[in-house]
Protein backbone atom coordinates (compact mmCIF):
# COMPACT_ATOMS: atom_id res chain seq x y z
CA UNK A 1 0.00 0.00 0.00
CA UNK A 2 1.28 3.32 -0.50
CA UNK A 3 0.42 6.55 1.36
CA UNK A 4 -2.78 7.48 -0.72
CA UNK A 5 -4.16 4.40 -0.15
CA UNK A 6 -7.26 3.19 1.60
CA UNK A 7 -6.27 -0.33 2.28
CA UNK A 8 -3.80 -1.42 5.16
CA UNK A 9 -2.38 -4.92 3.34
CA UNK A 10 -0.91 -6.37 0.73
CA UNK A 11 -3.36 -6.97 -2.11
CA UNK A 12 -3.99 -8.68 -5.16
CA UNK A 13 -4.44 -5.91 -8.01
CA UNK A 14 -5.78 -8.22 -10.84
CA UNK A 15 -9.20 -8.77 -10.01
CA UNK A 16 -10.03 -7.06 -13.36
CA UNK A 17 -8.84 -10.44 -15.16
CA UNK A 18 -11.82 -12.40 -13.77
CA UNK A 19 -14.07 -9.53 -14.15
CA UNK A 20 -13.20 -9.59 -17.83
CA UNK A 21 -13.29 -13.29 -18.41
CA UNK A 22 -17.18 -13.48 -16.38
CA UNK A 23 -18.07 -10.41 -18.85
CA UNK A 24 -16.40 -12.07 -22.15
CA UNK A 25 -17.55 -15.81 -21.59
CA UNK A 26 -21.28 -14.37 -20.82
CA UNK A 27 -21.18 -11.85 -23.68
CA UNK A 28 -19.89 -14.48 -26.36
CA UNK A 29 -22.17 -17.21 -24.84
CA UNK A 30 -25.71 -15.61 -24.96
CA UNK A 31 -24.49 -13.65 -28.07
CA UNK A 32 -24.53 -16.79 -29.84
CA UNK A 33 -27.53 -18.41 -28.35
CA UNK A 34 -29.28 -15.46 -28.54
CA UNK A 35 -29.28 -15.00 -32.85
CA UNK A 36 -27.74 -11.55 -33.22
CA UNK A 37 -28.50 -10.12 -36.46
CA UNK A 38 -25.37 -9.48 -38.54
CA UNK A 39 -24.83 -5.31 -37.65
CA UNK A 40 -25.20 -6.19 -34.30
CA UNK A 41 -22.68 -8.98 -34.45
CA UNK A 42 -20.12 -6.71 -35.52
CA UNK A 43 -20.95 -4.28 -32.51
CA UNK A 44 -20.53 -7.39 -30.16
CA UNK A 45 -17.02 -8.25 -32.09
CA UNK A 46 -15.51 -4.98 -32.49
CA UNK A 47 -16.63 -4.62 -28.24
CA UNK A 48 -14.85 -7.43 -27.49
CA UNK A 49 -11.67 -6.23 -29.45
CA UNK A 50 -11.49 -2.92 -27.75
CA UNK A 51 -12.13 -4.85 -24.34
CA UNK A 52 -9.07 -6.93 -24.59
CA UNK A 53 -7.21 -3.74 -25.84
CA UNK A 54 -8.24 -2.16 -22.50
CA UNK A 55 -7.93 -5.04 -20.37
CA UNK A 56 -3.98 -5.29 -21.46
CA UNK A 57 -3.43 -2.12 -21.33
CA UNK A 58 -4.80 -2.58 -17.72
CA UNK A 59 -2.61 -5.54 -16.89
CA UNK A 60 0.52 -3.88 -18.19
CA UNK A 61 -0.25 -0.65 -15.84
CA UNK A 62 -1.23 -2.99 -12.55
CA UNK A 63 2.26 -4.79 -13.08
CA UNK A 64 4.66 -2.76 -14.30
CA UNK A 65 3.03 0.86 -14.46
CA UNK A 66 2.41 2.47 -17.43
CA UNK A 67 3.03 5.40 -19.15
CA UNK A 68 -0.51 8.08 -18.99
CA UNK A 69 0.03 9.06 -22.37
CA UNK A 70 0.57 5.74 -23.67
CA UNK A 71 -2.92 4.37 -21.52
CA UNK A 72 -4.64 8.24 -22.94
CA UNK A 73 -3.28 6.95 -26.51
CA UNK A 74 -5.10 3.54 -25.87
CA UNK A 75 -8.36 4.64 -24.92
CA UNK A 76 -8.45 7.15 -27.94
CA UNK A 77 -7.90 4.28 -30.47
CA UNK A 78 -10.28 1.89 -28.23
CA UNK A 79 -13.37 4.89 -27.82
CA UNK A 80 -12.89 5.27 -32.26
CA UNK A 81 -12.50 1.93 -32.99
CA UNK A 82 -16.06 1.43 -31.62
CA UNK A 83 -17.45 4.92 -33.04
CA UNK A 84 -16.17 4.11 -36.97
CA UNK A 85 -16.46 0.61 -37.12
CA UNK A 86 -19.76 0.31 -35.09
CA UNK A 87 -20.99 3.86 -35.78
CA UNK A 88 -21.81 4.23 -31.78
CA UNK A 89 -21.67 7.61 -31.14
CA UNK A 90 -23.87 10.61 -29.30
CA UNK A 91 -25.84 12.09 -32.37
CA UNK A 92 -28.14 14.73 -30.62
CA UNK A 93 -28.09 16.73 -27.16
CA UNK A 94 -31.93 17.17 -27.43
CA UNK A 95 -31.95 20.51 -26.85
CA UNK A 96 -29.20 20.54 -23.74
CA UNK A 97 -27.73 23.94 -23.21
CA UNK A 98 -29.59 25.07 -26.73
CA UNK A 99 -27.54 21.76 -28.61
CA UNK A 100 -29.56 19.84 -31.68
CA UNK A 101 -28.82 17.24 -33.78
CA UNK A 102 -24.26 17.36 -34.15
CA UNK A 103 -22.50 17.21 -37.51
CA UNK A 104 -21.15 14.25 -38.20
CA UNK A 105 -17.30 15.43 -37.15
CA UNK A 106 -19.04 16.82 -34.18
CA UNK A 107 -20.43 14.15 -33.12
CA UNK A 108 -17.30 11.82 -33.53
CA UNK A 109 -15.26 14.43 -31.74
CA UNK A 110 -17.64 14.93 -29.15
CA UNK A 111 -18.49 11.23 -28.93
CA UNK A 112 -14.49 10.58 -28.60
CA UNK A 113 -14.42 13.19 -25.49
CA UNK A 114 -17.65 11.50 -23.26
CA UNK A 115 -15.92 8.22 -24.41
CA UNK A 116 -12.46 9.45 -22.42
CA UNK A 117 -13.83 11.38 -19.50
CA UNK A 118 -16.04 8.79 -18.44
CA UNK A 119 -12.87 5.56 -18.76
CA UNK A 120 -11.21 8.72 -16.50
CA UNK A 121 -13.55 9.55 -14.11
CA UNK A 122 -14.60 5.93 -13.56
CA UNK A 123 -10.74 5.04 -12.84
CA UNK A 124 -11.09 7.84 -10.31
CA UNK A 125 -13.53 6.84 -8.19
CA UNK A 126 -12.23 3.29 -7.67
CA UNK A 127 -10.62 3.92 -4.72
CA UNK A 128 -12.35 1.78 -1.90
CA UNK A 129 -14.13 -1.80 -1.44
CA UNK A 130 -16.97 -2.10 -3.59
CA UNK A 131 -17.26 1.46 -4.71
CA UNK A 132 -16.68 1.28 -8.55
CA UNK A 133 -18.26 -2.30 -8.82
CA UNK A 134 -21.25 -1.21 -6.92
CA UNK A 135 -21.67 2.31 -9.10
CA UNK A 136 -20.37 0.32 -12.42
CA UNK A 137 -23.45 -1.92 -11.29
CA UNK A 138 -26.15 1.00 -10.65
CA UNK A 139 -25.48 2.32 -13.83
CA UNK A 140 -25.21 -0.89 -16.31
CA UNK A 141 -29.00 -1.53 -14.56
CA UNK A 142 -30.56 1.44 -15.57
CA UNK A 143 -29.48 1.20 -19.03
CA UNK A 144 -30.30 -2.63 -18.97
CA UNK A 145 -33.78 -2.21 -18.14
CA UNK A 146 -34.46 0.18 -20.26
CA UNK A 147 -32.59 -2.52 -22.83
CA UNK A 148 -35.06 -4.98 -21.67
CA UNK A 149 -38.50 -2.26 -22.29
CA UNK A 150 -37.24 -1.61 -25.69
CA UNK A 151 -36.70 -5.45 -26.85
CA UNK A 152 -32.81 -4.25 -27.44
CA UNK A 153 -31.20 -7.52 -27.12
CA UNK A 154 -27.82 -6.62 -27.50
CA UNK A 155 -27.62 -3.81 -25.24
CA UNK A 156 -29.32 -5.66 -22.94
CA UNK A 157 -26.97 -8.72 -23.29
CA UNK A 158 -23.93 -6.07 -22.20
CA UNK A 159 -25.52 -4.68 -19.28
CA UNK A 160 -26.56 -8.11 -17.98
CA UNK A 161 -23.47 -9.77 -18.56
CA UNK A 162 -21.62 -6.94 -16.90
CA UNK A 163 -24.00 -7.29 -13.84
CA UNK A 164 -23.18 -10.89 -13.18
CA UNK A 165 -19.32 -10.00 -13.48
CA UNK A 166 -19.34 -7.51 -11.14
CA UNK A 167 -21.68 -9.26 -8.62
CA UNK A 168 -19.18 -12.09 -8.86
CA UNK A 169 -16.26 -9.78 -7.74
CA UNK A 170 -17.96 -8.08 -5.12
CA UNK A 171 -17.94 -10.95 -3.14
CA UNK A 172 -14.03 -11.08 -3.05
CA UNK A 173 -13.82 -7.47 -3.06
CA UNK A 174 -15.81 -7.10 0.53
CA UNK A 175 -13.99 -10.31 1.68
CA UNK A 176 -11.35 -9.65 4.87
CA UNK A 177 -9.60 -13.23 3.99
CA UNK A 178 -9.70 -13.68 0.15
CA UNK A 179 -9.77 -9.73 -1.11
CA UNK A 180 -9.69 -8.82 -4.54
CA UNK A 181 -9.37 -5.24 -6.33
CA UNK A 182 -9.99 -4.97 -9.90
CA UNK A 183 -6.73 -2.97 -10.54
CA UNK A 184 -6.57 -1.19 -13.70
CA UNK A 185 -7.05 -4.05 -15.46
CA UNK A 186 -11.04 -4.03 -14.52
CA UNK A 187 -11.37 0.29 -13.89
CA UNK A 188 -10.54 1.30 -17.80
CA UNK A 189 -12.32 -1.70 -19.80
CA UNK A 190 -15.43 -1.25 -17.20
CA UNK A 191 -14.95 2.92 -17.49
CA UNK A 192 -15.52 1.85 -20.81
CA UNK A 193 -18.26 -0.12 -21.35
CA UNK A 194 -19.98 2.26 -18.86
CA UNK A 195 -19.34 5.05 -21.51
CA UNK A 196 -20.20 2.86 -24.55
CA UNK A 197 -23.46 1.99 -23.32
CA UNK A 198 -24.31 5.42 -21.66
CA UNK A 199 -23.61 6.60 -25.54
CA UNK A 200 -25.38 3.42 -27.06
CA UNK A 201 -28.57 4.71 -25.02
CA UNK A 202 -28.54 8.20 -26.25
CA UNK A 203 -28.29 6.71 -29.82
CA UNK A 204 -31.28 4.30 -29.16
CA UNK A 205 -33.47 7.06 -27.55
CA UNK A 206 -32.67 9.15 -30.27
CA UNK A 207 -33.72 6.85 -32.55
CA UNK A 208 -37.39 6.15 -30.90
CA UNK A 209 -38.51 2.83 -29.87
CA UNK A 210 -41.27 1.58 -27.79
CA UNK A 211 -40.40 3.29 -24.71
CA UNK A 212 -38.05 5.88 -24.65
CA UNK A 213 -36.77 8.92 -22.23
CA UNK A 214 -37.76 12.20 -22.26
CA UNK A 215 -34.65 14.68 -21.70
CA UNK A 216 -32.12 11.30 -22.13
CA UNK A 217 -28.77 13.40 -22.09
CA UNK A 218 -29.74 14.53 -18.62
CA UNK A 219 -30.97 11.25 -17.47
CA UNK A 220 -27.25 9.71 -18.25
CA UNK A 221 -25.63 12.75 -16.67
CA UNK A 222 -27.93 11.39 -13.53
CA UNK A 223 -26.57 7.56 -14.12
CA UNK A 224 -23.21 8.98 -14.18
CA UNK A 225 -23.57 11.79 -11.49
CA UNK A 226 -21.13 10.42 -8.89
CA UNK A 227 -17.89 9.32 -10.98
CA UNK A 228 -18.48 12.76 -13.12
CA UNK A 229 -18.77 15.41 -9.99
CA UNK A 230 -16.49 14.17 -8.36
CA UNK A 231 -13.57 14.41 -10.52
CA UNK A 232 -15.02 17.41 -11.79
CA UNK A 233 -15.00 18.36 -8.45
CA UNK A 234 -11.00 17.43 -7.86
CA UNK A 235 -10.23 18.62 -10.90
CA UNK A 236 -11.52 22.18 -9.22
CA UNK A 237 -9.60 21.82 -6.07
CA UNK A 238 -6.35 20.94 -7.65
CA UNK A 239 -6.65 24.34 -9.92
CA UNK A 240 -7.25 26.31 -7.66
CA UNK A 241 -4.46 24.96 -4.94
CA UNK A 242 -1.99 25.66 -8.76
CA UNK A 243 -1.62 21.51 -9.04
CA UNK A 244 -1.86 19.49 -12.09
CA UNK A 245 -5.98 18.08 -12.80
CA UNK A 246 -3.69 15.08 -12.52
CA UNK A 247 -1.49 15.09 -9.70
CA UNK A 248 -2.42 12.79 -6.37
CA UNK A 249 -4.34 13.81 -3.43
CA UNK A 250 -7.37 12.38 -1.15
CA UNK A 251 -9.68 15.27 -2.48
CA UNK A 252 -12.07 12.07 -3.92
CA UNK A 253 -15.02 12.11 -1.53
CA UNK A 254 -14.84 8.55 -0.79
CA UNK A 255 -11.30 9.52 0.61
CA UNK A 256 -13.40 12.24 2.84
CA UNK A 257 -15.90 9.47 3.89
CA UNK A 258 -13.19 7.29 4.93
CA UNK A 259 -11.07 9.98 6.68
CA UNK A 260 -14.12 10.74 8.54
CA UNK A 261 -14.35 7.44 10.35
CA UNK A 262 -16.70 5.35 7.93
CA UNK A 263 -15.84 1.95 6.86
CA UNK A 264 -15.57 1.16 3.55
CA UNK A 265 -18.57 -0.47 3.15
CA UNK A 266 -20.88 1.78 4.44
CA UNK A 267 -19.25 4.63 2.27
CA UNK A 268 -19.94 2.83 -0.73
CA UNK A 269 -23.60 2.21 0.73
CA UNK A 270 -24.06 5.11 1.64
CA UNK A 271 -22.30 6.74 -2.22
CA UNK A 272 -24.71 4.02 -3.71
CA UNK A 273 -27.95 5.62 -2.71
CA UNK A 274 -27.27 9.33 -3.16
CA UNK A 275 -26.49 7.73 -6.83
CA UNK A 276 -29.82 6.02 -7.02
CA UNK A 277 -31.58 8.87 -5.63
CA UNK A 278 -30.08 10.93 -8.17
CA UNK A 279 -31.39 8.32 -10.83
CA UNK A 280 -34.92 8.94 -9.39
CA UNK A 281 -34.85 12.73 -9.35
CA UNK A 282 -33.86 12.95 -12.51
CA UNK A 283 -36.93 10.38 -13.95
CA UNK A 284 -39.53 12.59 -11.78
CA UNK A 285 -38.19 15.66 -13.32
CA UNK A 286 -38.50 13.57 -16.88
CA UNK A 287 -41.33 16.00 -17.56
CA UNK A 288 -39.38 19.75 -17.44
CA UNK A 289 -37.56 21.64 -19.97
CA UNK A 290 -34.86 19.82 -20.28
CA UNK A 291 -32.26 22.81 -19.62
CA UNK A 292 -34.50 23.39 -16.21
CA UNK A 293 -34.52 19.64 -15.45
CA UNK A 294 -30.54 20.02 -15.77
CA UNK A 295 -30.27 22.57 -13.22
CA UNK A 296 -32.75 21.20 -10.78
Amino acid sequence: PENRSSHKLKTATLGGVGLFIAFFAALVFFGVLSGLERPDLIKLLTLALATIILLFLGIKDDLIALAPKKKFLGQLFVSGLVIFLSDIRIVSLEGLLGVGALPYLVSVFFTLFVFILVINAFNLIDGIDGLGGTIALISSLSFGVFALLNNNTFLALISFSIIGAIVGFLIFNFSSSKKLFMGDSGSLFLGFLLAYQGVYFLQLNAIGGSFSIPNAPVFLLAVLSFPLLDTLRVFVIRAKEGRSPFSSDRNHIHHILIDRALSHKQATILLAIVNVLVIELAILLKDLEINIQLIC
